[in-house]
Order: C-alpha cells, then sequence, then structure tokens
C-alpha cells in the first residue's frame, strides 16, 4: 500500500494527531469564550449534527433480520454495559494505588461506560465471515440503549461535573442526542431509497465534527498550566487498554466456546467483537455533556482516543486467525455430518 493510499485509510487517527498539535500551538482559538465559540458551536450544533447523521445513517431496518436471537443479545449488551464497567471499575482500585495520573484512570473508567460502536464491529465481524446481522443488531441497538445507559453510568462511577445540576445534564442530552437521532431516523424514512443510492459519507462527516469537538476540548487543557500528563502514566493506560480487550476477548471465546453454550463460530465472532468494542462517536460528545466544566476533560478522554485505534488494531490483527477457526470449524461440521452413524 502506497504512502497516499495509506494516509486516506488512516486519515482520521492522523487527524487526531494533528488536532492535538494544533491545539497545544495555539490553544486560545478553540477555548471557552474564544473565536470559535466552542460553548455554542460544539457543545450543541456539532455534538448535534453527530447524532443527526447517526439517525440518518443508521440501519434499523436490518435490525428485525436478527431481533429473535435473544440469548446472544442478551449476553453482548449485559457484557457491555454491567460486567465492563464494573470489572474496569474494580481494576481502578488496583491501579489507584500507583502513581498513575488519576484522571487518566476516570477517563479508564468512561470507556467501561461506553456503548459498542455503530461500524468498526459491523466491519470486522464481516471480514472474519460472522454472523452480521447480530453485529448490526447490537451494535444498532447498543448505540441507542447508551443514550440512555452510558450517561447514568458516568455519574453512578465517577459523579457529576462540577456543580452541574443532573436535570441540567439530562435535558441537554435529550435536546442535543436524542433529538437529532430520532429526527435523522424520521428523515431516513422517507429518504432511505435517495440515501442508499447516493451512498452519502455519513462516517467521514461524523468524523470530521469528531475532531472539531477533540480539538476545542484539548485547547481547553493546553490553555492551563495546571494539567500535565506523564509519559509514564500514559504508557500504563496503553498497556492496560490493550490488557482489557485481550483478557476480555478471551473471556467470551471460552464462555462461548463452552460446550452447551448454543453458540455457533459465527456467533462467537460477532459477540467478541461487539461486547468489547467501544464507541469514540458516542463517547467523546456525551464527556463533553456530562463532564462540561472539568479542565481535565481532555486527560479523561484519552484512554478512549487510545481505545479506539486500539481496537481496530488488534481486530484488523486477530481477523486471520479468526477466519482460519473458522474454516477449521465449518470443516469439523462438515465432517461430522458425513460420518456415518
Amino acid at each position: 500500500m502506497g504512502l497516499l493510499a495509506r494516509i486516506r485509510k488512516e486519515w482520521f487517527i492522523i487527524g487526531i494527531v494533528v488536532v492535538i498539535l494544533s491545539a497545544k500551538l495555539q490553544p486560545s482559538f478553540g477555548v471557552k469564550g474564544g473565536p470559535l465559540r466552542p460553548e455554542y458551536t460544539v457543545s450543541y450544533v456539532a455534538v448535534s449534527v453527530i447524532f443527526f447523521n447517526s439517525g440518518l445513517s443508521l440501519k434499523s431496518e436490518e435490525l428485525t433480520s436478527a431481533v429473535l436471537h435473544f440469548r446472544l443479545h442478551l449476553l453482548v449488551q449485559s457484557f457491555t454495559l454491567i460486567f465492563f464497567p464494573l470489572a474496569v471499575w474494580l481494576l481502578l482500585k488496583l491501579l489507584a494505588l500507583t502513581a498513575i495520573n488519576p484522571w487518566l484512570l476516570k477517563g479508564l473508567q468512561t470507556v467501561g461506560c461506553m456503548p459498542p460502536p455503530v461500524s468498526s464491529a459491523v466491519i470486522l465481524t464481516k471480514a472474519v465471515g460472522g454472523n452480521e446481522a447480530a453485529a448490526i443488531f447490537n451494535s444498532a441497538f447498543g448505540s441507542f440503549l447508551g443514550i440512555v445507559v452510558t450517561p447514568v453510568l458516568l455519574l453512578l462511577f465517577l459523579g457529576s461535573s462540577s456543580s452541574v445540576p443532573f436535570s441540567s445534564i439530562f435535558s441537554q442530552l435529550f435536546m442535543t442526542v436524542v433529538v437529532p437521532l430520532l429526527l435523522g431516523q424520521l428523515c431516513r424514512r422517507f429518504l432511505r431509497e435517495s440515501l442508499e443510492r447516493r451512498k452519502l459519507p455519513f462516517g467521514a462527516v461524523s468524523s470530521f465534527i469528531l475532531l472539531v469537538i477533540i480539538y476545542t476540548t484539548f485547547c481547553d487543557t493546553f490553555s492551563s498550566p495546571d494539567v500535565e500528563l506523564e509519559p509514564t502514566s500514559l504508557l500504563v493506560v496503553v498497556l492496560t487498554i490493550f490488557s482489557i480487550q485481550l483478557s476480555f476477548m478471551l473471556i467470551l471465546f471460552l464462555f462461548t466456546r463452552r460446550s452447551g453454550s448454543g453458540f455457533t463460530p459465527a456467533d462467537t465472532v460477532a459477540i467478541l467483537f461487539c461486547s468489547t468494542h467501544k464507541s469514540l462517536t458516542l463517547g467523546i460528545p456525551m464527556l463533553k455533556i456530562v463532564f462540561s466544566g472539568y479542565q481535565q476533560l481532555s486527560l479523561m478522554s484519552v484512554p478512549l482516543l487510545i481505545y479506539h485505534p486500539a481496537q481496530i488494531l488488534l481486530g484488523s490483527l486477530l481477523v486471520p486467525s479468526f477466519k482460519a477457526w473458522m474454516t477449521s470449524r465449518q470443516k469439523a461440521v462438515k465432517l461430522t455430518s458425513l460420518t456415518p452413524i
């Protein structure tokens, strides 16, 4: 793959680095009260556009094909929104005894509270040949569920930001997340054929707006001299993130492949990716709303910014191994069916 092709493929990851460096060089442009006016343009307009765009692109009509696989959905959603945040909370009790930056630890907890992403788990499941319909259902349903559950989990594990009342947080979430998402779905009902024919770049639009949100978040950080990020803490967070992903995938693999589980190899692949992947597109705007007023907000967002490329990298590396495993399982099933009784 050539350099230009690689840049086009990884433009969002490169963009994250660019906007963080830009915020470091010129933080005054994106700070609260600055020329960009992020307290309005980001907190309301950008977040609303992201979720309206999500509503337009979310193919909810495809959910019916997988809706009856109840046990699979229950496992994915309970693991994602109950087991995952609780396990991270217990892990952070141990990490709190170390010298790791406490705001990075809070950021790891926010990762645990996030719903699954709409795209990456589906793409990787399809690449392996897993249960794509189940992946689509759980990614979409998890995103809807996360709109309500994730803010509650964030407030439960981390508390509210400064003196912002709960009613204000949830009213802003309703107006900038729920309403635009429902409007997007409503528009999709009338424009579905046109949208599918035109193949609009929904993902690129959301990713670009997300870069603006990340930029303004780090502008606030770099404008405050009190906020520092130690390299040692950052390294420990990176290692912790990869350890969490690998260990959780192993737990799920062993659980779904045990005798009498009732899950096929294709189901296992969908479960592994949907249960361990976390949404950056939903996560960053929600953090911006729920923890508005924290000077350390950007530090809290760092683990999520790391988790996003880490899950894609790890998933991509595992695709060939999962493909080989799926092929071997399918051959074993065929041989078993051909064996005379």
